[in-house]
């Protein structure tokens, strides 16, 4: 497997485009559209709030119970939730338009939307978003980077991702876009992640393999503690690279999970990285635990901490506010046990052992804590598993930026 130059219109069949539809102010990017030419297999995993905005409720439809799906249709700007029957069948009439303009079943439509929550969707602009960016459609590098940019919000920058591996004799290529930066909390977050693939292989495997991967990927990111009501990674593949069909969990389906899973912790860790106001990646990783929920559990707690994500802004190896968000996570361990260590890229230092400060240099920890992905790690030893959560720190930045978001 490879890292190759690429985003969402790297795999076989896919092309995209985006553009200003005049849903955001000052003709700002805002809608985007991906297509493939070929009818696709589709999976998804969405939101577990119980505030579900009117397009999750509509891919999941989708995704669950028609054969196929060849195109996403995203808009950034209004979320379309909390819409009522009004927003769902705007969900309809951005399929139904979508479908006309390219030549495909409504149904195998799929949309999504982002921004601000109550709004109703603007649908003359919606309308001729699509027509327009159906007729700008390209599989080249630029329509990728373009999409990327039109579903951004807050994002400071387009999030994008492709790797190559080779399965059964032939290249298979992952690629993807998707944007989050703030209402960002495990379980996903308002986050749209749309990846694309050539690979061919069953629709009950390729939502398996979806389903295998969110967890230790998206599911472990956090920039604020909100999980939102739009929450959509959609996957889609073409089955154009080549390869003998993926019936069954064998060494190809290996070789594909382990390859999905590095491109969606790839734009997992990008997201959390990009939180609201960030100035620094926040990565925290517990080992030693007696199995994988301990970890899990333990890592959450203290990437979601508000009081360690503002040691980690400060560049402060204040150990304690760690320690403390460990004890209230409702994992069990033993303290007295504990190991922590802070490193980066500026160098690695051991700040407690078995629960107790050691005699560490603060000038040399700021140091470490100073650079723009800074790691925590905490050896309980209790056992061999491990899990690693990602966020960030917690700026002056972030205030400024969600006290009027809206307005």
């Amino acid at each position: 497997m490879k890292k190759i130059d690429g985003g969402v219109t790297a795999a076989k069949g896919f092309l995209a485009a985006g553009g200003a539809a005049g849903i955001k102010k000052e003709g700002k990017k805002d809608m985007a559209l991906v297509y493939c030419e070929v009818p696709c297999v589709a999976a998804g995993t969405f939101t577990t709030n119980v505030v579900k905005a009117a397009p999750v409720k509509w891919d999941q439809e989708i995704v669950y119970h028609h054969p196929n799906a060849q195109a996403i249709v995203c808009n950034s700007g209004i979320a379309n939730a909390c819409t009522g029957a009004k927003g769902y069948g705007y969900c309809r009439e951005t399929a139904k338009t979508a479908a006309e303009a390219l030549g495909i079943p409504e149904d195998s439509v799929l949309v999504a939307s982002t921004g601000v929550i109550g709004q109703q969707l603007p649908m003359d602009r919606i309308a001729n978003g699509v027509k327009m960016l159906s007729k700008e459609l390209s599989s080249g590098r630029e329509a990728a980077l373009v999409a990327a940019r039109a579903i951004m919000t807050t994002d400071t920058e387009p999030k994008e991702v492709a790797v190559e591996a080779e399965i059964g004799g032939k290249t298979v290529t992952i690629g993807g876009m998707c944007k989050g930066s703030g209402m960002i909390h495990p379980n996903m977050c308002t986050m749209l992640s749309f990846v694309t693939t050539d690979v061919c292989i069953t629709k009950e495997l390729l939502q398996e393999a979806l389903s295998e991967v969110v967890p230790d990927t998206y599911n472990m990111i956090s920039v604020d503690g909100d999980t939102s009501t739009n929450d959509t990674v959609l996957l889609l593949a073409s089955g154009l690279a080549g390869n003998p069909k993926i019936t069954e969990k064998n060494e190809d389906y290996r070789t594909f999970v382990d390859a999905l899973f590095e491109v969606n912790k790839a734009q997992a860790m990008h997201i959390a990285g990009d939180g609201e106001g960030a100035t620094a990646l926040f990565e925290v990783t517990i080992c030693g635990a007696e199995n994988k929920a301990q970890a899990v559990t333990l890592a959450k707690s203290v990437v979601t901490s508000s009081l360690t994500k503002a040691a980690i802004f400060g560049h402060d190896a204040n150990w304690g506010r760690i320690l403390c968000a460990m004890g209230y996570s409702g994992a069990s361990f033993d303290p007295d046990k504990v190991d922590l260590y802070f490193e980066s890229a500026g160098g690695k230092i051991q700040i407690i052992a078995d629960g107790v400060a050691v005699n560490y240099s603060e000038e040399e920890a700021t140091r470490i804590l100073s650079e723009p992905k800074v790691t925590a790690v905490a050896d309980i030893h209790m056992g061999e598993e491990s899990a690693t959560a990602w966020g960030c720190d917690l700026t002056y930045e972030y205030v400024k930026i969600n006290a009027d978001y809206r307005s």
